[in-house]
């Protein structure tokens, strides 16, 4: 049994340290900003749910997926774009801050 094991190749190993092909992580990127345009949306509904009927609950819901999707993308698009050597990990503190807060800001909306 132990030779079956020691008879497959190294290429079926799941966990590498390599980097991703660059499509691959253009897919990934266009993925995540599909999801980032569709809470920007929800954001903008809820919004205009806020105005036409003055409900304080839904400007919270509106700023939490604000916060939570729509700066992080922002912060993600100008990262990507700048010619900046290293920062991925401030880059990544701040937009796990912003999730946080807007996370905090529907439940907040959503329990009063």
């Amino acid at each position: 049994m132990f030779d079956v094991i020691r008879a497959i190749p190294s290429v079926f190993v799941l966990q590498t340290g390599g980097q991703l092909s660059g499509l691959v992580q253009s897919g990934l990127l266009a993925y995540e900003l599909v999801g980032a345009t569709l809470g920007v949306f929800i954001a903008y509904l809820a919004y205009r749910g806020y105005r036409r009927n003055q409900s304080r609950p839904m400007l919270f819901v509106s700023l939490g997926f604000a916060l939570a999707l729509g700066v992080p993308l922002v912060l993600t698009l100008v990262y990507l774009a700048l010619p900046v050597s290293g920062g991925r990990v401030a880059v990544q503190v701040v937009t796990q801050t912003f999730e946080i807060a807007g996370l905090v800001c529907i439940i907040y909306g959503l329990r009063t």
